[in-house]
C-alpha cells in the first residue's frame, strides 16, 4: 500500500469518529427496510454453516448492526472497524460479541480464523491502489472452502463529500462495477458463486442515488490428497 494509500485511512477514521453516533441513530434498522439485503446476508449465512463452521468476520463492521443481524442468523461473528469511536459504540450495542479496533489492510488475525466474511460496504472507501491489499488479507484470514460476500455501490468513478448530515468529514466513496470488483479478487484465489445489480430505493425510509451490487466468492477447498 502506498504512503498516500494509508493516509487516506486517517482522514476516513477521524469522518467516522465525528459522525459514529448520527450514523448509528439514523441506520439503527435499516435492514428492516431492505429486503435484497437480507435476503443474501441470509444465504450468505446458510452456505457458511454448511462448511460446518460457524465463524465469520464483518469487516468496516460500524456500530455493529449487520454484525448482529447474522448472530440471529446462527453465526458466530466478529466485528472489526477502522473507527474507535464506531467499536465503542458496537460493543456498547451489542456486548456478547466481540469487536476490534483494526484496519482491512492488516487483520489482526490468524491465517484461516473464519468460514466466512463480509464486507457490508467497507470496499467504497479503500482506494485502487490498497484494494488488492485489503483482498490479500481476506484469503489470508480465509479457511479453504469459505464464503466472501460483498455490497457496494455501483458506478465508475469517485465522489468526495466534506459535509454529512451537518457534521466536517473528508470521504472519498469508490464507486466500481461488479466486475471491476471481481477482477481485484480473482488475483487472491476468490473464485465467484453469485452476483446481483439492483436499482436504487428513490421512495424508501433510507433513499439511494445509486444501483448496488452484491458480490459473492469463495475460497475454493483444498484437495485432499491420497
Amino acid at each position: 500500500m502506498t504512503d498516500e494509500a494509508r493516509a487516506r485511512e486517517v482522514p476516513t477514521r477521524d469522518s467516522y469518529d465525528a459522525i459514529a453516533q448520527t450514523y448509528t441513530d439514523w441506520f439503527a434498522d435499516e435492514l428492516t427496510a431492505k429486503p435484497h439485503d437480507r435476503a443474501v446476508l441470509g444465504a450468505f449465512s446458510e452456505l457458511v454453516l454448511g462448511t460446518g463452521s460457524a465463524e465469520v468476520l464483518d469487516m468496516s463492521c460500524g456500530p455493529g448492526r449487520i454484525t448482529t443481524f447474522l448472530a440471529a442468523l446462527g453465526l458466530e461473528p466478529r466485528g472489526l472497524d477502522l473507527s474507535p469511536a464506531m467499536i465503542e459504540l458496537a460493543q456498547e450495542l451489542y456486548p456478547t460479541h466481540q469487536f476490534d479496533v483494526g484496519s482491512m489492510t492488516a487483520l489482526p488475525y490468524a491465517d484461516e480464523s473464519f468460514s466466512g466474511l463480509v464486507a457490508w460496504y467497507s470496499t467504497i472507501h479503500v482506494p485502487e491502489d490498497a484494494l488488492a491489499l485489503s483482498f490479500a488479507e481476506a484469503a489470508r484470514v480465509l479457511r479453504s472452502g469459505g464464503w466472501f460476500q460483498l455490497a457496494f455501490q455501483l458506478g465508475d468513478r469517485i465522489d468526495h463529500f466534506s459535509d454529512l448530515a451537518g457534521f466536517d468529514v473528508d470521504l472519498d466513496f469508490h464507486r466500481r462495477s461488479i466486475e471491476d470488483v471481481l477482477s481485484a479478487l480473482e488475483p487472491h484465489g476468490f473464485t465467484p458463486a453469485a452476483r446481483l445489480e439492483r436499482e436504487p430505493d428513490r421512495t424508501g425510509r433510507f433513499p439511494e442515488t445509486t444501483r448496488q451490487g452484491y458480490l459473492l466468492v469463495r475460497k475454493p477447498a483444498s484437495e485432499v490428497r491420497r
